[in-house]
Protein backbone atom coordinates (compact mmCIF):
# COMPACT_ATOMS: atom_id res chain seq x y z
CA UNK A 1 0.00 0.00 0.00
CA UNK A 2 2.97 2.19 1.06
CA UNK A 3 4.46 1.49 -2.20
CA UNK A 4 1.35 2.18 -4.38
CA UNK A 5 0.84 5.59 -2.41
CA UNK A 6 4.84 6.68 -2.70
CA UNK A 7 4.24 5.46 -6.89
CA UNK A 8 1.23 8.29 -6.76
CA UNK A 9 2.91 10.84 -5.83
CA UNK A 10 6.14 10.58 -7.43
CA UNK A 11 6.63 13.69 -9.25
CA UNK A 12 6.91 13.94 -13.40
CA UNK A 13 10.30 12.90 -14.75
CA UNK A 14 11.75 16.04 -16.81
CA UNK A 15 11.22 14.00 -20.18
CA UNK A 16 7.67 15.07 -19.38
CA UNK A 17 8.32 18.65 -18.19
CA UNK A 18 10.17 19.21 -21.27
CA UNK A 19 7.19 17.99 -23.30
CA UNK A 20 4.57 19.59 -21.78
CA UNK A 21 7.02 22.66 -21.92
CA UNK A 22 7.38 22.61 -25.57
CA UNK A 23 3.89 21.99 -26.38
CA UNK A 24 3.37 25.31 -24.04
CA UNK A 25 5.38 26.97 -25.97
CA UNK A 26 4.20 26.02 -30.00
CA UNK A 27 0.73 26.72 -28.51
CA UNK A 28 2.03 30.06 -27.15
CA UNK A 29 3.80 30.65 -30.43
CA UNK A 30 0.62 29.89 -32.51
CA UNK A 31 -1.21 32.35 -30.32
CA UNK A 32 1.10 35.19 -30.92
CA UNK A 33 1.47 34.75 -34.53
CA UNK A 34 -2.28 35.13 -35.15
CA UNK A 35 -2.88 37.74 -32.86
CA UNK A 36 0.15 39.67 -35.01
CA UNK A 37 -1.85 38.92 -38.26
CA UNK A 38 -4.71 40.34 -36.76
CA UNK A 39 -2.77 42.95 -35.95
CA UNK A 40 -1.13 43.77 -38.99
CA UNK A 41 -4.74 43.25 -40.88
CA UNK A 42 -6.10 45.87 -38.76
CA UNK A 43 -3.44 48.05 -39.06
CA UNK A 44 -3.72 47.59 -43.40
CA UNK A 45 -7.64 48.58 -42.90
CA UNK A 46 -7.16 51.59 -40.94
CA UNK A 47 -4.38 52.69 -43.22
CA UNK A 48 -6.42 52.31 -45.92
CA UNK A 49 -9.16 53.99 -44.62
CA UNK A 50 -6.99 56.95 -44.07
CA UNK A 51 -5.52 56.74 -47.31
CA UNK A 52 -9.05 57.38 -48.74
CA UNK A 53 -10.61 59.83 -46.42
CA UNK A 54 -7.18 61.79 -47.14
CA UNK A 55 -7.83 61.71 -51.04
CA UNK A 56 -11.30 62.88 -50.78
CA UNK A 57 -10.54 65.80 -48.51
CA UNK A 58 -7.43 66.88 -50.76
CA UNK A 59 -10.39 66.38 -53.93
CA UNK A 60 -13.16 68.26 -51.72
CA UNK A 61 -10.17 71.21 -50.62
CA UNK A 62 -9.24 71.54 -54.79
CA UNK A 63 -12.80 71.87 -55.07
CA UNK A 64 -13.67 74.42 -52.36
CA UNK A 65 -10.43 76.38 -53.52
CA UNK A 66 -11.50 76.12 -57.44
CA UNK A 67 -15.03 77.39 -56.53
CA UNK A 68 -13.64 80.71 -54.49
CA UNK A 69 -10.49 81.20 -57.23
CA UNK A 70 -14.02 81.39 -59.82
CA UNK A 71 -16.71 83.62 -57.92
CA UNK A 72 -13.70 86.39 -57.54
CA UNK A 73 -13.00 86.05 -61.14
CA UNK A 74 -9.91 85.12 -61.47
CA UNK A 75 -9.98 82.55 -64.09
CA UNK A 76 -11.59 84.14 -67.85
CA UNK A 77 -12.58 80.98 -69.16
CA UNK A 78 -15.14 80.34 -66.59
CA UNK A 79 -16.69 83.88 -67.00
CA UNK A 80 -18.17 83.15 -71.06
CA UNK A 81 -20.32 80.13 -70.81
CA UNK A 82 -21.62 78.25 -73.62
CA UNK A 83 -25.48 77.51 -72.71
CA UNK A 84 -26.72 76.23 -76.18
CA UNK A 85 -26.89 72.54 -74.26
CA UNK A 86 -28.71 74.00 -71.61
CA UNK A 87 -32.37 74.86 -71.70
CA UNK A 88 -33.72 74.05 -68.51
CA UNK A 89 -32.10 73.53 -65.26
CA UNK A 90 -33.20 71.62 -62.16
CA UNK A 91 -31.92 72.21 -58.80
CA UNK A 92 -33.40 69.74 -56.17
CA UNK A 93 -33.23 71.29 -52.67
CA UNK A 94 -33.82 68.51 -49.39
CA UNK A 95 -36.84 69.65 -47.37
CA UNK A 96 -35.30 70.26 -44.16
CA UNK A 97 -33.23 72.90 -46.08
CA UNK A 98 -35.72 74.35 -48.37
CA UNK A 99 -37.11 76.41 -45.22
CA UNK A 100 -33.92 78.79 -46.13
CA UNK A 101 -35.82 81.20 -48.74
CA UNK A 102 -32.71 83.51 -48.24
CA UNK A 103 -30.61 80.80 -49.76
CA UNK A 104 -32.70 79.80 -52.89
CA UNK A 105 -33.21 83.78 -54.01
CA UNK A 106 -29.82 84.44 -53.86
CA UNK A 107 -29.75 80.95 -55.66
CA UNK A 108 -32.64 81.99 -57.70
CA UNK A 109 -30.55 85.88 -58.36
CA UNK A 110 -27.05 83.60 -59.41
CA UNK A 111 -28.81 81.86 -61.96
CA UNK A 112 -30.17 84.86 -63.40
CA UNK A 113 -27.11 86.72 -63.94
CA UNK A 114 -25.64 83.22 -65.43
CA UNK A 115 -28.65 83.49 -68.45
CA UNK A 116 -30.18 80.59 -67.58
CA UNK A 117 -33.89 80.50 -69.01
CA UNK A 118 -35.90 78.02 -67.23
CA UNK A 119 -35.40 76.56 -63.88
CA UNK A 120 -37.11 73.85 -62.22
CA UNK A 121 -37.05 74.15 -58.01
CA UNK A 122 -38.49 70.90 -56.49
CA UNK A 123 -38.71 69.01 -52.88
CA UNK A 124 -40.52 66.49 -51.91
CA UNK A 125 -42.28 68.43 -49.13
CA UNK A 126 -43.62 71.44 -51.31
CA UNK A 127 -41.84 74.09 -48.97
CA UNK A 128 -40.69 75.87 -51.86
CA UNK A 129 -44.71 76.24 -53.69
CA UNK A 130 -45.77 77.46 -49.56
CA UNK A 131 -42.38 79.76 -49.09
CA UNK A 132 -41.73 81.23 -53.01
CA UNK A 133 -45.16 81.44 -54.48
CA UNK A 134 -46.45 84.59 -53.02
CA UNK A 135 -42.84 86.23 -53.68
CA UNK A 136 -42.71 84.98 -57.31
CA UNK A 137 -45.89 85.87 -57.84
CA UNK A 138 -45.87 89.31 -57.65
CA UNK A 139 -42.71 89.20 -59.90
CA UNK A 140 -44.23 87.32 -62.46
CA UNK A 141 -46.56 88.57 -65.04
CA UNK A 142 -48.42 85.44 -65.88
CA UNK A 143 -48.95 82.07 -64.05
CA UNK A 144 -49.62 79.43 -66.60
CA UNK A 145 -50.86 77.35 -62.91
CA UNK A 146 -51.23 79.26 -59.84
CA UNK A 147 -51.56 78.14 -56.84
CA UNK A 148 -53.82 78.39 -53.64
CA UNK A 149 -53.30 78.05 -50.05
CA UNK A 150 -55.59 75.06 -50.50
CA UNK A 151 -54.07 73.64 -53.32
CA UNK A 152 -50.60 74.52 -53.25
CA UNK A 153 -49.10 71.00 -51.98
CA UNK A 154 -50.80 68.98 -55.19
CA UNK A 155 -50.63 71.46 -58.00
CA UNK A 156 -47.14 72.35 -59.96
CA UNK A 157 -46.55 76.75 -60.39
CA UNK A 158 -45.00 77.60 -63.75
CA UNK A 159 -43.69 81.32 -63.21
CA UNK A 160 -43.25 83.15 -66.31
CA UNK A 161 -40.86 86.25 -65.14
CA UNK A 162 -39.04 88.73 -68.26
CA UNK A 163 -35.37 86.84 -68.26
CA UNK A 164 -36.80 83.31 -66.84
CA UNK A 165 -39.19 81.19 -66.11
CA UNK A 166 -39.43 79.21 -62.80
CA UNK A 167 -40.74 75.93 -61.96
CA UNK A 168 -41.65 74.90 -58.46
CA UNK A 169 -42.42 71.03 -57.95
CA UNK A 170 -43.05 68.71 -54.97
CA UNK A 171 -43.39 65.04 -55.10
CA UNK A 172 -47.05 64.81 -54.82
CA UNK A 173 -46.59 66.04 -58.93
CA UNK A 174 -44.83 62.60 -59.77
CA UNK A 175 -47.28 60.60 -57.80
CA UNK A 176 -50.38 62.64 -59.21
CA UNK A 177 -48.79 63.01 -62.70
CA UNK A 178 -48.60 59.13 -62.91
CA UNK A 179 -51.86 58.32 -61.23
CA UNK A 180 -53.76 61.14 -63.84
CA UNK A 181 -51.43 59.62 -67.28
CA UNK A 182 -52.66 56.03 -66.03
CA UNK A 183 -56.22 56.82 -65.84
CA UNK A 184 -56.03 58.39 -69.55
CA UNK A 185 -54.60 55.92 -70.63
CA UNK A 186 -56.83 52.78 -68.95
CA UNK A 187 -60.04 55.11 -70.12
CA UNK A 188 -58.42 55.63 -73.70
CA UNK A 189 -57.69 51.96 -74.09
CA UNK A 190 -61.16 51.07 -72.57
CA UNK A 191 -62.86 53.47 -74.63
CA UNK A 192 -61.06 52.40 -77.95
CA UNK A 193 -61.87 48.64 -76.66
CA UNK A 194 -65.62 49.03 -76.60
CA UNK A 195 -65.78 50.71 -80.06
CA UNK A 196 -63.59 47.76 -82.10
CA UNK A 197 -64.73 45.01 -79.37
CA UNK A 198 -60.71 44.12 -79.20
CA UNK A 199 -59.92 41.97 -75.65
CA UNK A 200 -56.15 42.15 -76.36
CA UNK A 201 -53.96 42.84 -73.80
CA UNK A 202 -52.76 47.05 -74.26
CA UNK A 203 -49.10 47.30 -75.21
CA UNK A 204 -48.33 51.00 -73.81
CA UNK A 205 -45.10 52.62 -75.54
CA UNK A 206 -42.84 55.31 -74.07
CA UNK A 207 -44.61 57.78 -76.58
CA UNK A 208 -48.17 56.50 -75.25
CA UNK A 209 -47.10 57.78 -71.89
CA UNK A 210 -45.35 60.86 -72.81
CA UNK A 211 -48.32 61.47 -74.74
CA UNK A 212 -50.51 60.85 -71.91
CA UNK A 213 -48.84 63.14 -69.54
CA UNK A 214 -48.78 65.89 -71.71
CA UNK A 215 -52.21 65.22 -72.62
CA UNK A 216 -53.17 66.08 -68.63
CA UNK A 217 -50.08 68.73 -68.46
CA UNK A 218 -47.75 67.12 -67.03
CA UNK A 219 -44.76 66.89 -69.55
CA UNK A 220 -42.86 69.77 -68.85
CA UNK A 221 -39.21 70.24 -70.19
CA UNK A 222 -36.10 67.64 -69.52
CA UNK A 223 -33.86 69.15 -67.43
CA UNK A 224 -30.44 69.02 -68.79
CA UNK A 225 -28.56 69.26 -65.43
CA UNK A 226 -29.98 68.78 -62.11
CA UNK A 227 -28.21 70.14 -58.94
CA UNK A 228 -28.66 68.66 -55.82
CA UNK A 229 -28.82 70.10 -52.66
CA UNK A 230 -29.04 68.02 -49.04
CA UNK A 231 -26.98 65.07 -47.73
CA UNK A 232 -29.20 62.67 -50.12
CA UNK A 233 -27.52 61.55 -53.07
CA UNK A 234 -30.41 61.08 -55.42
CA UNK A 235 -33.26 62.95 -56.56
CA UNK A 236 -35.50 62.88 -53.53
CA UNK A 237 -38.14 61.59 -56.26
CA UNK A 238 -38.24 64.24 -58.59
CA UNK A 239 -40.75 63.46 -61.96
CA UNK A 240 -38.47 60.41 -63.28
CA UNK A 241 -40.01 60.73 -67.33
CA UNK A 242 -38.48 64.43 -67.01
CA UNK A 243 -34.90 63.04 -65.94
CA UNK A 244 -34.05 60.57 -70.14
CA UNK A 245 -30.76 62.27 -70.26
CA UNK A 246 -30.60 64.40 -67.20
CA UNK A 247 -27.09 64.86 -65.89
CA UNK A 248 -27.58 64.79 -62.29
CA UNK A 249 -24.82 66.62 -59.58
CA UNK A 250 -24.71 66.43 -55.79
CA UNK A 251 -23.80 70.43 -54.68
CA UNK A 252 -23.49 69.50 -50.82
CA UNK A 253 -25.46 71.39 -48.31
CA UNK A 254 -27.22 74.32 -48.94
CA UNK A 255 -25.40 76.19 -46.43
CA UNK A 256 -22.44 76.04 -48.27
CA UNK A 257 -24.02 77.10 -51.54
CA UNK A 258 -21.21 78.85 -53.58
CA UNK A 259 -21.74 80.91 -56.75
CA UNK A 260 -18.19 79.63 -58.17
CA UNK A 261 -19.47 75.69 -57.48
CA UNK A 262 -22.21 76.22 -59.79
CA UNK A 263 -20.51 78.14 -62.26
CA UNK A 264 -17.79 75.54 -62.47
CA UNK A 265 -20.18 72.24 -62.91
CA UNK A 266 -22.26 74.79 -65.74
CA UNK A 267 -19.12 74.97 -67.14
CA UNK A 268 -18.58 71.14 -66.86
CA UNK A 269 -21.44 70.47 -68.53
CA UNK A 270 -21.16 72.71 -71.44
CA UNK A 271 -17.51 70.77 -72.05
CA UNK A 272 -19.53 67.30 -71.89
CA UNK A 273 -20.43 65.55 -75.30
CA UNK A 274 -23.55 63.22 -74.91
CA UNK A 275 -24.46 60.51 -77.19
CA UNK A 276 -28.05 60.19 -77.46
CA UNK A 277 -28.20 57.29 -79.75
CA UNK A 278 -30.15 56.61 -83.28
Amino acid sequence: MADDVTRVLKPPSLENLICVSLLLFRSWQKLNASIILKLILVFCWYLMHLLVCLVHIMASLKKWLLSYIISFGLLSKYQNLQLDMLNCLAVVVDSEEATDTRKIKHLLCWLLTMDIKYITLYDMQGLLKKTLGNDLMSLTKTSTRSCSVDDVKTMASVFQMEKMTVEILSLSDGKEGIAKAASFLCSKYMKDDSVSCNKSEPAFTESDVANALNAIGYCGPEPQLLLIYGPARCHLGFPPWRLTYTEIVHMGSLRFMNYGAILREIYQFSKKHQNYGT
